[in-house]
């Protein structure tokens, strides 16, 4: 498996499984098969209901010697709703009794979005706090102090632009180990990819198979998928290999993990395999064409005319 090494000292494997949209009863079998495949790398959040069963997954392998702990990398996320100080021990100590684990890897900043502490998803204004920054970074100095006391391992954000990034960056004592932002061939994140390596920063790329599942709600009907692109059809056909795993290889050959979601057995197995698909300089720049700026994940839910944030407070740099 093809690892990436991160700031602070552990090793993340390249390719991982994502578990968002993975539903109840689903999340389980998806996860086991995982394991068996040979994936080391989960990533999870409070938010998408199925830490719970994929815990029992866990404590299964671990309790039986299949595995043993130190052989996994296991991500979850802070939601949005947790983001005062007094709020984020109490989440990760969920996070950690439904996993069955006694730290975690890695753990995210899921949105720099605040809600009110009653609601997973705001239906009144009310349940909205108001857009700061400052609120984020003291969410920041709580996680850093539970990497202290050794029930976190690595801490980072998701879903950050770079201003903000370079924000919480100045101001923390434990640096980011890890940005997971959406990335693939249409939303490529140039600018943003080499800030994070000029600091250090890994990179995982959420939706890097274009998120053919998201919800309908979020959904373009005038952009092609991804995976039914013709240069990715086209390169799958020059290397025998299937458009998911092109995706993924270009996505690898720039050093970002990717955390592709399936529950299907043989998709897990050939998503693997794009850890050894070699993509020439030529194809890689066919790819490198694609790219448009189309956000898929926008987070416009968060947007409404009830909610104070808006897409260009999430997205745009100021400078």
């Amino acid at each position: 498996m093809r690892t990436l090494s991160l700031s602070n000292g552990s090793v993340l494997p390249a390719i991982g499984l994502g578990t968002w949209k993975t539903t109840r009863g689903e999340a389980a079998v998806a996860v086991d098969a995982a394991l068996a495949a040979g994936y080391r790398h989960f990533d999870c959040a409070t938010i998408y209901k199925n830490e719970a069963e994929i815990g029992e997954v866990f404590h299964h392998w671990l309790s039986s010697g299949r595995i043993r702990r130190e052989e996994l990398f296991i991500t979850s996320k802070l939601w949005n709703n947790a983001h005062l100080a007094r709020h984020v021990r109490p989440a990760v100590e969920r996070t950690l009794r439904e996993l069955q684990l006694d730290f975690l890897d890695l753990y995210l900043i899921h949105w720099p979005i605040s809600f009110s502490s009653d609601c997973d998803h705001p239906k009144r204004a009310e349940q909205y706090l108001p857009p700061d920054d400052n609120r984020l970074i003291a969410t920041w100095h709580t996680m850093e102090k539970l990497v202290r006391k050794g029930l976190l391992r690595g801490i980072g954000l998701s879903n950050c632009k770079r201003s903000r990034l370079q924000e919480l960056f100045t101001a923390a004592d434990i640096k980011p180990a890890v940005l997971q932002v959406e990335c693939h061939p249409y939303l490529q994140q140039r600018q943003l990819l080499d800030w994070c390596r000029e600091n250090s920063i890994a990179v995982t790329a959420f939706a890097p198979l274009g998120s053919g599942d998201r919800p309908e709600n979020i959904r373009n009907a005038n952009v092609i998928e991804l995976l039914n692109n013709p240069v990715l059809q086209k390169i799958a056909t020059e290397t025998g290999s299937t458009p998911a795993a092109v995706a993924l290889a270009w996505n690898l050959a720039r050093d970002v993990a990717v955390i592709p979601k399936s529950i299907h057995p043989e998709h897990l197995r050939e998503n693997l395999k794009a850890a050894s698909l070699y993509l020439s300089l030529s194809q890689r720049k066919r790819i490198d064409q694609l790219n448009c700026g189309l956000r898929l994940i926008d987070g416009s839910p968060f947007c409404s005319k009830k909610s104070p944030y808006s897409l260009d407070w999430l997205w745009t740099d100021t400078a």
